[in-house]
């Protein structure tokens, strides 16, 4: 079992950790060492600070298609 970090909420936790998990299904190379199912092994990851979300607060809004009035 893969204890959560107390700075990290719940439901962020389950999303990066899915996210991370379809990447490892892809193909991607692990951050921790070890024989762990993808599951396990992206909660690892998230639990030791080695995968975190991307701040998109910074990022430049979605630009309107041509078609949009």
């Amino acid at each position: 079992m893969v204890t959560r970090p107390p700075d990290i909420n719940a439901y962020q936790f389950v999303v990066v950790a899915s996210l991370r998990a379809q990447q490892l299904l892809k193909g991607c190379v692990p951050r921790v060492e070890g024989e762990h199912s993808v599951t396990t092994m992206a909660q690892m990851e998230v639990a030791q600070g080695r995968v975190t979300s991307a701040d998109v607060s910074d990022a430049p809004p979605p630009k309107q298609c041509g078609w949009q009035l």
